[in-house]
């Protein structure tokens, strides 16, 4: 009977198009493994031997892929805890990846596996882990890369998204340890590879919360109030002030192409992008494929990315900045490119100036070294970081708008009454060599320490023509102390 009613049932399910088995058949089946999922980005297993990523210090990059197949890439990092100079004479504790901040540019191809080694050095005093934004997978790494002093984690991933992306420590205190400095990039390029160019160079900015004031000297701490207001002391590109300026300025040469990667450790603030006296032929829109053109100023969020290419078609220097500007020339985050080669009259020619002067103004003398040489230095420093934004290189001002500090009747009348101008600021209208101007000095005390103050103030007096002087430190102390005038 029921090898009958088996038949049965076999017969129908053959008339509507589907497959009988006996209970006792199906159970002798082996239960079917689910198949490993495939994705786009997802090209197969690695080929080929394994490849020992190349890492190299920051603004430096990996070489560009030529590979045409997926292969497994080996990344060996260590988190290790350095103090190094913020700024100069200025020295924080940074927790770094591979010692740099930021840590090296990691570069790989869609679809490859990657494993990654990730090495607590011995003496640190923290714990550490990874948390790439190209991972798929839990914690980005983080979870899998928890790694004590004196250890190492290893964890594997397959790039399946190409594009520039952060990656960053997520140990609690997470934004502690971003804000030491703690973040990196990692480029996943497409199959094809990117477009050949001239120049590739790594930039990446971050925010950085000390107890001490902007440049006070010494070795500062970290400061966890001023994190949790997003007031930081220091807005850097590659973790110091002038990383990338004067003899670190990046090089290109006339008609050149720059790629330039660019990322937002943070913990805070969002960058505005900007490289004066230049334009972003092609902008990847926050690190991924979506690209647009003739860009200004793009916008990189805190923990994301972007890449950048740009022209450099006639000789000179352009300036990389936050074009949240203040932070670019009163908490550091200004780098240069450095542009060589012959003129180009046709794109860009500067044409004969005039100069307003009173009857009594003389030529400007080249400016002269100060007896003492620290001294000097550090005048020289703030003068360049900081006044010649507006009052020019040269101290000639600029007519109309700020007056000139080379030979200026003004300054040289009462040297002391430029101390509390430089503390408290000025507005108003003031005469400077028979010109009348009115503008605003905005307070640079609460940036500007008791030293800076004298000797920015001592450079310019024994420069530019003037008469000579000295202002101390001291004298910048009481000024502090007494206030504004009222």
């Amino acid at each position: 009977m029921l090898r009958q009613l088996s038949i049965t049932l076999a017969t129908v399910a053959l008339l509507v198009g589907i497959t009988y088995a006996p209970a006792s058949a199906a159970a002798k089946e082996p239960a079917k493994k689910p198949a490993t999922a495939v994705l786009a980005g997802d090209f197969g297993p690695p080929q080929g031997k394994p490849v020992e990523e190349k890492l190299v210090p920051p603004p430096g990059v990996p070489a560009p892929i030529h590979r045409n197949y997926p292969a497994r890439v080996i990344v060996r990092m260590e988190t290790r805890e350095v103090v190094k100079e913020i700024a100069d004479g200025v020295r924080y504790d940074f927790w770094t990846f591979n010692g740099s901040t930021p840590g090296p540019l990691i570069r790989v191809r869609e679809g490859d596996t990657v494993e990654l080694h990730l090495r607590n050095a011995p003496d640190s005093h923290m714990a550490h882990n990874i948390d790439l934004h190209a991972v798929m997978g839990p914690g980005g790494g983080a979870v899998s890369t928890i790694t004590p002093p004196g250890h190492e984690s290893v964890f594997t991933f397959k790039a399946l998204r190409a594009g520039v992306f952060v990656y960053h420590c997520a140990t609690a205190p997470v934004p502690m340890h971003i804000a030491n400095g703690m973040y990196g990039l990692i480029v996943v390029e497409p199959p094809e590879g990117l477009p050949k160019v001239d120049h590739e160079y790594y930039v990446m900015q971050g925010d950085f919360y000390t107890t001490g004031s902007y440049h006070q000297p010494g070795l500062q701490s970290f400061d966890m109030q001023k994190m949790l207001d997003e007031q930081p002391t220091y807005v850097l590109f590659n973790g110091r002030e002038g990383s990338l300026t004067g003899d670190h300025a990046l090089k290109s040469s006339v008609g050149d192409t720059v790629r330039l990667f660019v990322g937002n450790g943070g913990p805070n603030l969002v960058s505005s992008f900007h490289v004066i006296g230049a334009i972003f032929d092609d902008a990847n829109v926050e690190g991924g494929t979506l690209v647009n053109h003739h860009v200004q100023t793009t916008l990189v969020p805190a923990g994301g990315a972007t890449m950048v290419e740009l022209r450099t078609p006639v000789p000179g220097t352009l300036l990389l900045v936050d074009h949240s500007i203040t932070r670019a020339f009163m908490k550091g985050a200004l780098g240069q490119i450095s542009v060589s080669g012959p003129l180009q009259p046709a794109i860009y020619e500067k044409g004969p100036s005039t100069t307003f002067a009173s009857k009594t103004a003389r030529p400007v003398q080249q400016s002269v070294a100060l007896s003492v040489g620290d001294k000097a230095a550090d005048g020289k420093r703030v003068f360049t970081q900081i006044c010649s934004a507006c009052h020019q290189g040269n101290a000639m001002g600029l007519p109309g708008a700020f007056p000139p500090l080379a030979m200026s009747d003004y300054l040289n009348a009462d040297p002391k009454r430029a101390i509390s101008i430089v503390l408290h600021g000025l507005s108003g209208k003031i005469t400077v060599n028979s010109t009348g101007y009115e503008s605003v000095m905005p307070a640079l005390g609460p940036q500007l320490s008791d030293d800076e103050i004298a000797n920015v103030l001592t450079y310019v007096l024994n420069n530019f023509n003037n008469k000579g002087g000295t202002i101390s430190a001291s004298e910048v102390r009481a000024v502090r102390a007494a206030g504004p005038a009222k």
